[in-house]
């Protein structure tokens, strides 16, 4: 499912149009964002949990050369599933 799909069905879930349900989507992504962004986690309960993990500076190698390259430090997004949304899966 894309964005464009998404929209369209919280459209039919929620009986609005689709620019409203366009306009809730990206503030939710955008609220999400911001909160990660200050360093903030993100739960959603029984959907999961959006958290920030800092990832080490590390030694990698260029599989073209075989050249060791350092890879710098940053901040990943991580997303732990909750209960409810993993019994849907299963």
């Amino acid at each position: 499912m894309n964005k464009k799909e998404l929209i369209e069905s919280i459209a039919g879930a929620a009986d609005i149009s689709k620019a409203a349900a366009e306009k809730a989507l990206n503030g939710t992504l955008a609220a999400i964002a911001e909160s990660l962004n200050k360093g903030d986690k993100v739960t959603l309960v029984g959907f999961g949990t959006f958290s920030v993990s800092k990832r080490d500076a590390r030694q990698g190698r260029n599989p073209q050369t075989g050249k060791t390259i350092e890879i710098p430090a940053k901040q990943v997004v991580k997303f732990k599933a909750g209960s409810k949304l993993s019994e849907a899966v299963n």
